[in-house]
Parts: structure tokens; sequence; C-alpha cells
């Protein structure tokens, strides 16, 4: 097996993933010599090279460093890439991203929180409590932390958060000292084929626990009886959980609760990150930071000073008669967390929401969940969809959805006819508004234009 000291030189095939720019910061930082390709740039890839990562964005064989020690690349890269393929053919060692964190967790203590929602917001969560707290923590995150304007921090303490990925069963591939599994809904059926082949793979993970381990998995999962381990606690909003909130209530826009299990709690959390759905998601990072000794005072402060994942609730504007949030949610269940939260915060405003469904796939697999989800929204601007690594699928557009839907006023628009539709909004200052955009494609090129137009 590759050993670490011995690597000078990495490559990453895709270094402007989420997951992969963490790596690629992750061996910067430890010395080694760091460059990449990807399609596109964007804020995350010039990020990337303001740090000293050289990138570029066409499939050149003249660019690559051909004496790499070590090429990682993404799933998500075609198999006939140029640059893939020279490097399979000239015997480089390869690896995808779960099988260098693999290596890098090795001899670590690791925190692997695993789930088809929430692993970001919670792996972030749990990362931050530990920073905050002086406990410290090396972090692979799978989104900015809003504190730290990062995905990647190194630390002195030999202890590994690890988002857990399970896109082409990824997440096999790490020993959790503690597991958290968040949910086992059906996704990435371009994968597994069945939503019992999704919870099967998690139920494997739970195996891949040391000796000794904790499995933390959310009160209520279907296949909770299933789930592995030597240990096994449970947390959630229900209070049957072994952690649960309890008090939960709103204070402009903030959730107050306490926080509890059989014989601890702790009383005035305050979580400033809107969406009921991640006082649940903070109440696992919670039971870890416990588990782990952290006092309740300290972890009390830390979700105090807490501000959140980009793209994960994340206000882009605040103000008394706009308010603005954005969020990566790109499945069913999660734009009902979404919706319900937000109109939850702000029952009295009109909701708007701008979705850009991703992937053909995941569109036709779930479109009556999306249409009853969205449905949720009193107006809906649905965006073509993003197709990401597939091809389009005949019959499988936006207009599937839309053609589901039964309560919400229904637009399909490109993104040029939606900022018209934005500027119109914009010049009705005295109707109150609720807009949210959602998705996993580019819609994010949307979120600036969007503000600027909103702020007038």
């Amino acid at each position: 097996m590759m050993e670490f000291n011995a690597i000078r030189r990495v490559y990453f095939i895709g270094v402007g993933g989420i997951g992969m720019s963490a790596l690629a910061r992750y061996f910067k930082f430890h010395g080694k010599e760091v460059s990449g390709y990807d399609k596109t740039p964007t804020t995350l890839t010039r990020m990337l090279e303001q740090e000293g990562i050289a990138i570029h964005y066409e499939e050149d064989l003249n660019q690559i460093p051909t004496d790499a020690d070590l090429v990682v690349y993404t799933p998500a890269i075609p198999a006939g890439h140029k640059e893939l393929v020279y490097y399979q053919q000239h015997g480089q060692v390869l690896m995808k991203r779960s099988e260098v964190l693999g290596l890098i967790t090795r001899s670590s203590f690791n925190i692997c929180v695993a789930g088809t929602h929430g692993k970001t917001t919670i792996t972030t969560m749990i990362a931050h409590i530990l920073r905050h707290s002086g406990y410290g923590c090396n972090a692979f995150l799978g989104g900015i932390a809003v504190n730290y304007n990062s995905n990647y921090w190194s630390d002195e303490r030999n202890v590994c958060v690890v988002e857990a990925d399970e896109y082409d069963r990824s997440f096999l591939r790490l020993s959790p000292d503690i597991a958290v599994i968040t949910a086992m809904d059906a996704d990435h059926l371009d994968i597994y084929g069945t939503a019992e082949e999704v919870q099967k793979a998690f139920i494997d993970f739970s195996g891949c626990l040391k000796p000794g381990g904790l499995l933390l998995s959310r009160k209520g999962l279907e296949k909770e009886a299933g789930l592995k381990g030597d240990r096994h606690l449970t947390y959630g909003l229900d209070s049957r959980a072994d952690f649960f909130a309890s008090e939960i209530r709103i204070d402009q826009g903030d959730y107050l609760f306490r926080m509890q299990s059989s014989d601890w709690s702790i009383d005035k959390v305050v979580l400033s990150m809107g969406g009921r759905h991640n006082v649940d998601n903070v109440v696992a990072a919670i039971a870890v930071a416990h588990q782990l000794g952290i006092s309740g005072d300290k972890i009390v402060e830390a979700v105090a000073a807490f501000r959140g994942v980009k793209r994960r609730f994340e206000y882009i504007v605040k103000k008394p008669n706009r308010v603005y949030i954005d969020d990566y949610a790109h499945h069913p269940e999660e734009l009902r967390a979404l919706i319900g939260g937000a109109k939850e915060l702000y029952p009295e405003r009109n909701c708007t929401i701008i979705f850009q469904p991703h992937l053909f796939t995941r569109t036709r697999d779930f479109a009556d969940g999306f249409a009853e989800s969205l449905d949720m929204a009193d107006e809906v601007i649905l965006l073509p969809i993003y197709p990401a690594r597939e091809l389009p699928i005949a019959g499988v557009t936006s207009e599937l959805i839309a053609g589901k839907m039964k309560k919400a006023k229904v637009t399909i628009a490109d993104k040029k006819e939606v900022l018209a539709m934005i500027k119109k909004m914009a010049g009705n200052p005295d109707r109150a508004e609720l807009l949210i955009t959602a998705g996993a494609g580019d819609i994010d090129t949307l979120i600036e234009p969007i503000r600027q137009l909103l702020e007038v």
C-alpha cells in the first residue's frame, strides 16, 4: 500500500469538486506539489489557484505532470477522459477520492457522517464544535463552512471529521470510530438500482465501524434495527431518541431549545441557522461532541457561533420585506425540509422557489416526489434539468415535474427569464416575499445577480 511520505507530486482530475478540493488542500498543506484539471472555472477553483494550486480547464496532455506519484480522480469523470486514459496506460498510481480518504485516515480517530440528507451540515457542525471548543480536528467537508470559508482544515490532534459519501459506495472504504447515519432514502438509483440496495449499503457502512465504535443514527430510520455496531445510539426531535431536542421555539429567526438525554442535558442552545431540520442536524453534532467529553458550556458557545454552510439554508438577503435563501437541495425530501422550514420561519410571506432539477435519472425516478414537495410553495419556477454526467433521457424534462404539480403556480424558464422575473419582483417592494433558489447544478451562478436585484 502507498505510504504517505513517499508522495511528492499529486494530480487531481476533477479538482474543483467540493470533496476533491478538500483533499487538494490537504496535500498542499502537507507540502506536496498539487495541480489539477477541471471542466470549468468556479469560485472554488479560483480559491485553489490563489492558494498555489495550478489548474487547467481543457483535456490537455501537455499540461499534466507525467511524473505524478499519485493521481486522484472522481467517479464523475467519463471513462474516456484523455488525461485519465493516459495515466491508466502509463502505470501511474490512480485512486478515487474515497480511496485517498481511506489512506489518510488509516491511523486516525475518525468521525464519519453518512446519509442521503444532512451529512454536509452535520459534518460541518461537528468539525466546527471541535474546532471552536479547542478540542481540535482535521476536517474534510462536503461544503464550505461559512465561519472559516473553507472545506478543509488541519490540527495536531489525530482526529478526522469526514463526510462519508454514499455515491458509488465510496463510504465503504472508511473505518469510523464514530459513524453517523442521517437518512437512507432512495437516491443515486442510477448506481444502486433499488431503494433496498441503498439501504443495504448504509447497513454495510455501519459494519465498517472499528471494534467498540459508536453508531449514531437518526431515530426512526426504516432499517434502524438492522444497523450494526457494538454501541448504537439514536438522535432526533423524537423524545424516544437517546439524544433529542425539546422546548423548541423560534426567536427572530433563531431556534432556541434544550438538548437532553436520559442522564444529561444542556439549556439555552441557540442555533442561528434556519429550518427545523437543522435543529435535528445539530442534535447529532452535539451528541458526538458530548461523547468526546466536550463540556456543555463549550458546546453551547460553539453552536451559538455557528454561521452555517454555504448553500445550506444560506441567507443571501435578509431584509424586512425581502428574504432570499439559497440551498443545495436536490432530492424531494430535502426540498420538503427546505420549503417547510422556510415557511415555518416566514409563514405570512409569499413563497417562490426557483428549482433546477439535477440529473435526468433522478428527475425520472422522483418526479412525483418533486412535484409534491414543490407544491408546498406558492410559486415555482423550474429551470431546465442540469445533466452533469448524464445524457438526455427521452421524455424526461422539467415539464415532467410541472405536469404533476397540483397546487402551486408553476413556470418553466431559463436563467435569463428568471432574472427578468426577479427584477419585476424587486420592483414591488410593498409585497413581502420569501424567495428560495435550490439545486445541485449550476443554479449557484444566479445567486449574485439575484442578490443584486433584491438589494436595490
